[in-house]
C-alpha cells in the first residue's frame, strides 16, 4: 500500500469501494448463469406445468381469471425471492467458511455501504431472475401488466426484503446448516403460505388474518396486482408493510455490520 491511501471524511461515501463490492457481487452469480439465471427459469415452469395441470389447468377459474394467470406473477415473485436471497446469504457464508470475511470488513466501508453494497448484489440477481422467467412464461400464461408500476416496486421491494434477510441470516449462522434451517424454516413457509396457489379470499377468517400478517403476502399481492389488475388485499397496506419491513431489516443489517456481531474474532 502507498502512503496517499486515505479513509473518507466523515459523511462522505467510499463510491469506489462501494462500486466494487457491488460489481464483486454480480459477477459472482453471471459467472455462473446457468446455474443462476437460467435454472429458476425451469423450476418455475415445472412448478407452473406441475400446479396448473394439478389444481384445473385451462380450466379452473381462480378469481376470474383462468388459473394460470393467477399463478404466473406469484411464481415469478418467489424466483426474484429466492434467488436474491441466495446470493448474500451464499456470498456472506462462504466468505466466513473460508476465512475471507475480512476482506470485506477491512475496506473503508461504513455498515450502511457494506449492507447497501450486498443487498444490491441480491436485487439485482433478482430482477434478472424475474425478467427471465417472466419473459419465459409469456408462451403459457399472457401477462397484461394492468399497473406497471405496482409490478416494478413491488419486485425490487421482494428482491430487496429477502436480500436483506440473507445478509441478516448469513450474519448470525455459523455454518451452513443454520443457513438451510433460515431457508427451510422462514423463507419457504412464508413464500408458500402467501396466496402464491390460491387466493387468500377463500380461506378461513382466522388464516385471512394470519396472511396478512405475512409480509409475503404484500409482495406476492402488489405484483400480482401489477400484472392482473387483482388483488386480495389493500394496496396501501402492501406498499406501507414492504417499505417498512425493509427499513427494519436495513437497520438489523446495519447494526449487526456496525456492532461485528458474530464477525468479530
Amino acid at each position: 500500500m502507498n502512503g496517499d491511501f486515505k479513509r473518507p471524511a466523515m459523511g462522505a461515501v467510499n463510491w469506489i469501494g462501494l462500486g466494487t463490492l457491488y460489481m464483486r457481487e454480480v459477477r459472482r452469480f453471471i459467472k455462473v448463469y446457468t446455474q443462476t439465471l437460467l435454472a429458476p427459469v425451469v423450476t418455475t415452469l415445472l412448478f407452473l406445468a406441475v400446479f396448473a395441470l394439478a389444481l384445473g389447468g385451462s380450466h379452473r377459474v381462480v378469481a376470474g381469471m383462468p388459473f394460470v394467470e393467477f399463478l404466473a406473477p406469484g411464481l415469478i415473485v418467489m424466483a426474484i425471492a429466492q434467488n436474491a436471497f441466495a446470493n448474500t446469504s451464499s456470498s456472506i457464508m462462504i466468505a466466513k467458511s473460508q476465512g475471507n470475511i475480512i476482506d470485506t470488513l477491512m475496506p473503508p466501508f461504513t455498515a450502511h455501504e457494506l449492507t447497501f453494497g450486498l443487498a444490491m448484489g441480491g436485487v439485482t440477481r433478482g430482477v434478472m431472475v424475474g425478467v427471465v422467467v417472466g419473459l419465459a412464461m409469456l408462451p403459457f400464461a399472457p401477462m397484461k401488466m394492468a399497473a406497471p408500476w405496482f409490478v416494478v416496486y413491488h419486485a425490487l421491494m421482494a428482491s430487496l426484503m429477502l436480500s436483506l434477510l440473507g445478509v441478516i441470516g448469513a450474519i448470525w449462522a455459523e455454518k451452513f446448516d443454520h443457513i438451510a434451517a433460515v431457508t427451510n424454516f422462514v423463507v419457504t413457509p412464508l413464500a408458500f403460505l402467501s396466496g402464491t396457489f390460491y387466493s387468500i379470499e377463500r380461506l378461513p377468517a382466522a388464516a385471512q388474518v394470519a396472511a396478512h400478517l405475512n409480509p409475503f403476502f404484500y409482495m406476492i399481492d402488489g405484483v400480482r396486482y401489477g400484472v392482473t389488475g387483482h388483488a386480495d388485499g389493500s394496496l396501501l397496506a402492501g406498499v406501507v408493510v414492504m417499505a417498512g419491513v425493509n427499513a427494519a431489516l436495513w437497520a438489523l443489517s446495519t447494526w449487526m455490520f456496525a456492532s461485528g456481531y458474530k464477525l468479530k474474532a
